[in-house]
């Protein structure tokens, strides 16, 4: 059968929606992990703002309170960054999902489409088989009749 043809790339193409899952599942996971990232930083960040008003804290100990902060603050800017990285691999790699779905789709449903003309074609063969039969029969009882 010639539809049988199209198998091995119809099972490339299912290979390749697979490996696009389980990369989407991997960037998912990535993205999610980057977010959990961020919100840590952020409560941190808040944890150590501005020290309460009218607490007494020495000059060295107020500047290194500020750098430290402005370290997580640049921690947390660059975690965003992280993140919008991590959110459009995620979509783009959802986009090559789609698309190598689709591709396996369209070869699915060429083969099925092969296989039906293939059906079509091996029907309209026996019954021109059961015609010629027929219609030997038929003239071999008009044979034998007319002797």
């Amino acid at each position: 059968m010639k539809s049988k043809r199209l198998d091995p790339l119809i099972k490339r193409a299912e290979a390749r929606e697979e490996d696009a899952a389980r990369e989407l599942a991997e960037k998912a996971r990535l993205l999610e992990a980057n977010e959990q990232r961020l919100a840590e930083l952020r409560r941190y960040a808040e944890e150590y703002a501005p020290a309460p008003a009218g607490a007494a804290i020495n000059p060295a100990l107020l500047a290194n309170r500020m750098a430290f902060r402005e370290k997580v603050e640049q921690a947390v800017e660059l975690q965003k960054k992280a993140v919008e990285r991590s959110r459009s691999q995620c979509e783009l790699q959802r986009t090559r999902l789609l698309l190598a779905s689709r591709d396996a789709q369209v070869l699915e449903k060429l083969a099925a489409s092969h296989r039906a003309a293939e059906q079509r074609a091996q029907g309209r063969k026996e019954q021109k088989e059961l015609d010629d039969l027929a219609a030997r029969s038929f003239l071999e009882r008009t044979k034998g009749e007319g002797a």
